[in-house]
């Protein structure tokens, strides 16, 4: 009965997307309509993209089981950073600028962004070659999470499976954004949001009340003394690596490609500041509640094959506990059947969404950064079809990636968010507001995040120098964490992108008085 409901709802749920994606194909006519909805899309519904390409099965499977395990209650505090830093300051610093200047250069893509901003070719094409790159670990880690889900919830454990799983969900995703473009995906992405919204809410309360209501809960985490304890108090038990999560994740959306475009399709400025109110509560819940139920998973999950009251966890070949097995166990534990099927379809939303926005990111940079210029030409329909066969090639290789279940979902994601905001947050969010930022601040910035990311996972990440990194891991900041790596490069990129530019050659004045033509005095004082 519970397997029938959920395959019903999934029918449901992926008729309404093919819908969508039909009726948004008659009105992809151009490029611009099909990378950005012909830059017209309103605040409610890019709200909900941003919101729902920022959380997927990464966040609702990966990230809060293992964080929820590591910090208990406290990790609620990702969410909280998720939505004051990763969303509302996002929009309020980045939002209004970042619409007028891309609009004012016709740029539809960052690698485009940069080219032009810093009137550099090379800066586009490492650009361009940067996202295709990094975004496909990200993509990987979707499928990942979106695979176990499935198994939990038709009970199946087999190789072939989980595989099948992870290819049918590639071939869900090509067929609506390959129909309707960003259009589509944005429109999807409302009706996606409601169902997160509704589902988190309802798997919380659920899974709350299944250990006798959230003070009961609070208390029995505090009598768990594994790990050090302390997974019932408010900052956790180790606070300062608690940190590295909330800025990797909160600070990173500032520089992914794919959370920057919805500023270049958003209809008008005056749409960003109701954008901003929306964006921020949509995280608030959605990252809040999936991450305060990952804190509970120590209730339903364990390590001892003796304690046969709970889940029983299998380890990984690294030695480290199966994380990514955790929340799928306490969503088993702790609802009931029909909610079962609420819940696949609400991390299918999360993931969906999210998978839509990398892989048509990932192909419009491709194709507009690099086919584009070669191309003798100017060919909307061809330059489409071009998008379209590469949105199949990047689903691909990811789904290649995807294969590999050791991979851990937290450590793909973490290495993608790394490299990439690690490389653009700076040059990206100073070039919008500073004459004064240099094109060889920008390849520094380049160089040392793509550096770091590929330094690290070579040192820690296939763990070839298991003595380095266990000494690394003994430090109050585990530096052997993809995590606190990629929170790092972040940093590092704010930093070193001002510092280089007092240094280096000043840009040219007459190209400057040009791009920043577009903000009028007004605005300048006037942002939120």
């Amino acid at each position: 009965m519970t397997t029938a409901l959920t395959i019903s709802m999934l029918v449901i749920y992926i008729a309404v997307m093919m819908g969508i994606g039909l009726y948004t194909t008659k009105k992809t006519k151009s490029v611009n309509d099909f990378v950005l909805g012909g830059r017209n899309v309103g605040s409610w519904l890019t709200a909900f993209a941003y919101g729902t390409s920022y959380f997927s099965a990464v966040v609702f499977i990966g990230y809060a089981g293992q964080f929820g395990w590591s910090y208990g209650v406290s990790a609620a505090w990702i969410g909280v950073g998720n939505a004051l830093i990763g969303s509302a300051l996002a929009w309020m610093v980045l939002g209004k600028r970042t619409r007028i200047m891309s609009n004012h250069l016709n740029a539809k893509t960052m690698p485009e962004f940069f080219e032009k901003r810093f009137d550099s070719k090379g800066l586009k094409i490492a650009s361009a070659l940067i996202v295709f790159i990094f975004l496909i670990p990200y993509t990987a880690s979707v499928y990942n999470g979106l695979s176990r889900l499935f198994n939990m919830a038709f009970n199946l454990d087999s190789e072939g499976s989980y595989k099948i799983f992870i290819i049918a969900m590639a071939i869900i995703t090509a067929i609506y954004v390959i129909l309707g473009g960003y259009a589509a995906t944005a429109i999807n992405d409302f009706v996606q949001g409601i169902v997160m919204l509704g589902g988190i809410i309802a798997v919380v309360v659920c899974t709350v009340n299944n250990q006798g209501g959230f003070t009961e809960s609070i208390a029995k985490l505090g009598e768990i003394e594994a790990d050090g304890g302390g997974f019932d108090k408010l900052f956790g038990p180790d606070p300062i690596n608690l940190l590295g999560v909330i800025i990797l994740t909160s600070l990173g959306t500032w520089g992914l490609p794919q959370m920057i475009h919805k500023f270049y399709a958003i209809k008008d400025e005056g749409s960003i500041k109701k954008g901003t109110i929306i964006s921020t509560l949509f995280a608030l819940v959605v990252a809040g509640g999936s991450y305060l139920l990952g804190g509970f998973d120590r209730l339903f999950c364990t390590l001892d094959s003796s304690d046969t009251s709970k889940s029983l966890i299998g380890v990984n070949s690294n030695g480290k506990p199966e994380f990514d097995a955790m929340i799928p166990a306490v969503l088993k534990a702790a609802l009931p059947d029909l909610l079962i099927g609420l819940v696949v379809v609400l991390v299918l939303s999360a993931s969906m969404s999210t998978l839509s926005s990398l892989v048509l990111t990932s192909s419009s940079t491709l194709t507009i950064d690099f086919i584009k210029p070669k191309m003798k030409k100017h060919d909307d329909k061809k330059e489409i079809i071009i998008m379209r066969v590469l949105i199949a090639v990047f689903l691909i290789i990811s789904v290649i990636i995807a294969f590999n279940k050791n991979a851990s979902i937290s450590t793909l994601m973490s290495y993608s968010w790394g490299a990439l905001a690690g490389a653009f947050l700076g040059p990206f969010m100073f070039g919008l507001f500073s004459k004064k930022i240099t094109k060889a601040s920008v390849w520094t910035s380049f160089v040392l995040g793509i550096g770091l990311t590929v330094g690290h996972m070579i040192l820690f990440g296939f763990g070839w120098f298991p003595e380095l990194a266990k000494t690394a891991a003994s430090f109050p900041l585990n530096l052997a964490s993809p995590i606190n790596a990629g929170a790092i490069t972040m940093i590092l990129s704010i930093v070193v992108v001002p510092l280089v530019s007092l240094f280096t050659v000043k840009p040219d004045e007459k190209h400057l008085d040009s791009v920043f033509s577009c903000y009028d005095f007004k605005m300048i004082f006037n942002c939120f």
